[in-house]
């Protein structure tokens, strides 16, 4: 490992993956193994009547709530979502029971005669619907899980004295995970012990989740993250609701029960990302500078509170998007719904604040009559500015070299002015995007967690890495290893990273929030460092880590002020499109990119990042249309959901950025989640761009064109 860090080196799964050799839960096989299958609600919200069950083979069972020997609940942020329905349903999928056997073929058959009597109560189906003050009370008095308010400086002053004000509503629909691997787990009751294989992100929310389910001390459960084919924040928390089933299906059976959602269950019924209403009322000055905003941000939740807290709190931390606003309210709130609950999504808020911010920009220089481009530099966030939770930029922000590079590639300013005012059927367009993403935990997250890492060393001068994250498709096998060998000096075949077990290795927190790489790459970085002082001592040597902020971070969780994050990444997007003015199709023609975000691990593999997330970006705010009407998911198969195919995907041009942070392993900062931020909001500007219109909606659909270009 003599190398730089971030020159390319083959993924230590490759060949396994490619080969075909890697096993994923779904090949996993145990002795007796019985199969289930969950018996789901059909209203969006109803009282249970009755459960007829018919007689069932020997061999068969039912499970359900009765069969629940602790509490009812999956451990999340609240305890508010059964594993079980007790009595009543709040969304079309809710699970009511497993039934749990040997053949897949005759469990259908039993539940096709599973007789469920309802009385179907008024439901609550749209942010709209639950916020009206005669709308049935869901949840709390208003319908809300959760509402937040922070505010810097004085931004009523600012209104009264504003010169001109301006206002916007943007909106942002559904988003589904697809990842290639569906939801799949595995329970296994042995000697008064429970074991759980799953496809998931976060181990310890499982292991504690179930614990928790059974009424047992958490030491009795233990939980082996399988090789996980994608997630994309689809199985952070979901899968605790999947493993506390399974756990209470083998106790009551004694046997191994493996519970794996095919297709259409999986895009029906789990999380998605958080449809979103957002309004922004702006004010500036006489010399057109913002002097103040005043931004709320409603959140669709579900049916169940979920991770939408901390999901919203990430969108309020981006409200104000890469832009020094200096008096600034931003109200948030996660709505409760009769529809399937919304969890973690790559981004986790922030997707759709940068969105509505982005728009808003573009409004407000269109209305003022200034270049966008200019507008927005005027208004970039630098070294030494506040956020807008009135944190200090302590870093360098390198928003003026970024912008000139990709001005640079992409003459952007030139084609503005070419492609305004065309004539015929094909309409270029061409627009811009500027955005951040926080590295790891909002707020005192990362304190709460005090995520942990181990390295142990053999006497045969093998290290393994111990810590709780997974490699989910992003790389973490590779980066992880790349950091230890690199500080250690050995090769790096000469370390050992393991999918993880409860029973092994220490809580280093969840593989989410872009902190895999920043915060426990840095912890293993650490621990490589005095592993290496102590190189020479006799047997085995282990050395742990656990996670502090750095000392300036000052954070009041309760006024949502000063540091939310200890450090951001920053990034800007340019896409350009082509308008058929005929269909109203939207095509992305070209991409360009630039990201900080420090010193990448493996440049190779960060261009892959940079690619999927930008490609996923696309999707969402163009073609990845997905409705919920009556509480039902309309577009419910992969048939019906659409996606970019590689044959969707443009020309894309990217470019890094070195801006080392401190504090990272050799200058890494966080990029899973900041690489799909841009690229909706750039394509949104394009499209308004080559049709001269208002975009306030993604995806930016077709029969949506052109309604608006008649109008």
């Amino acid at each position: 490992m003599n190398e730089k860090i971030s020159e390319s080196i083959v993924r230590v799964d490759a060949h396994t993956k490619i080969g075909g050799q890697t096993k994923y839960v779904g090949d996993m096989k145990f002795d007796g193994m019985l199969y289930a299958k969950t018996v789901r609600s059909l209203h969006p919200r109803a009282k249970i009547l009755s459960i007829d069950i018919p007689d069932i083979p020997d061999g068969y069972f039912i499970v359900d709530k009765n069969d629940v020997p602790g509490k009812n609940r999956v451990k999340i942020l609240i305890y508010d979502q059964p594993f079980f329905a007790e009595g009543a349903v709040n969304y079309i999928g809710e699970p009511i029971l497993l039934v749990v056997g040997p053949d897949r073929d005759i469990i259908s058959q039993i539940i096709s005669q599973i007789d469920i009597e309802y009385e179907p109560l008024p439901a609550v189906l749209t942010i709209e619907d639950a916020l009206l003050e005669n709308s049935p009370r869901i949840y709390g008095q208003d319908n809300c899980f959760v509402s937040h308010e922070y505010i810097k400086g004085e931004p009523d002053d600012a209104f009264a004295n504003a010169d001109k004000i301006i206002d916007g509503e943007y909106r942002t629909g559904y988003q589904e995970q697809l990842y290639i691997e569906p939801q799949g787990v595995i329970g296994i009751y042995e000697n008064h012990r429970m074991t759980i294989y799953g496809s998931m992100q976060c181990p310890y929310y499982a292991h504690r989740a179930i614990a928790e389910g059974l009424g047992w001390s958490e030491d009795k459960v233990r939980v082996i993250q399988t090789t996980t084919g994608g997630a994309f924040g689809g199985k952070e928390e979901y899968p605790s609701l999947l493993s506390g089933q399974v756990a209470f299906a083998s106790l009551k059976t004694k046997k191994p029960v493996k519970l794996v959602f095919d297709r259409d269950e999986d895009i029906q019924t789990t999380t998605k990302r958080h449809p979103s209403v957002i309004h922004h009322r702006t004010a500036l000055d006489s010399n057109g500078t913002i002097i103040a905003a005043d931004i709320d941000i409603k959140f669709d939740a579900g049916a169940y509170a979920g991770l939408s807290d901390v999901v919203l709190q990430r969108g309020m931390f981006c409200a104000s998007g890469v832009y020094n606003i200096p008096n600034l309210r931003v109200r948030g709130r996660a709505v409760a719904t009769n529809t399937v609950p919304n969890g973690a999504f790559r981004g986790f808020g922030a997707p759709q604040a940068f969105f509505a911010m982005d728009m808003q920009i573009e409004k407000i220089a269109r209305i003022i009559g200034i270049n966008s481009l200019d507008f927005r530099l005027k208004h970039a966030l630098k070294k030494g500015d506040r956020t807008c939770t009135d944190g200090l930029l302590r870093h360098d922000v390198k928003i003026p070299e970024m912008m000139s590079r990709i001005e640079e590639l992409s003459d952007i300013r030139d084609k503005i002015k070419k492609f305004k005012s065309q004539t015929g059927r094909i309409r270029k367009g061409i627009g811009l995007s500027m955005f951040y993403h926080g590295c790891g935990f909002t707020g005192n997250g990362e304190e709460i967690i005090h995520g942990t890492a181990t390295l142990r060393k053999y006497p045969d001068s093998k290290v393994e890495i111990l810590t709780s994250n997974v490699e989910m498709g992003q790389g973490a096998l590779t980066a992880m290893r790349k950091i230890v060998a690199k500080s250690l000096e050995i090769p790096i075949e000469d370390v050992i990273y393991e999918n993880p077990d409860t029973s092994r290795v220490p809580d280093s927190g969840p593989t989410v929030a872009s902190r895999t790489t920043v915060i426990v790459g840095g912890l293993l970085k650490s621990a490589a460092d005095e592993l290496k002082q102590r190189w020479n001592e006799p047997g085995e040597i282990e050395v742990s880590k656990t996670y502090h902020h750095p000392k300036y971070i000052e954070w009041n969780q309760e006024t949502m002020h000063g540091d939310a994050y200890p450090t951001y990444s920053w990034g800007i997007n340019v896409v350009e499109v082509e308008v058929d003015t005929l269909t109203y199709e939207i095509t992305p023609k070209k991409v360009w990119a630039i990201f900080d975000v420090g010193v990448p691990i493996d440049e190779r593999m960060m261009r892959g990042q940079i690619e999927g997330g930008i490609v996923q970006g696309l999707g969402y705010g163009s073609i990845e249309v997905m409705e919920n009407i009556g509480g039902k998911i309309q577009q419910g198969t992969i048939t019906d959901y659409t996606i970019p195919t590689a044959k969707d995907v443009p020309e894309i041009v990217s470019e890094m950025l070195d801006n080392p942070y401190e504090y990272g392993p050799f200058g890494a900062k966080c990029s899973g989640e900041l690489t799909l931020i841009g690229a909706a909001p750039a394509l949104a500007a394009a499209v308004e761009n080559a049709l001269e219109i208002e975009i306030n909606k993604i995806p930016v659909r077709p029969e949506e064109l052109l309604e608006k270009m008649e109008l």
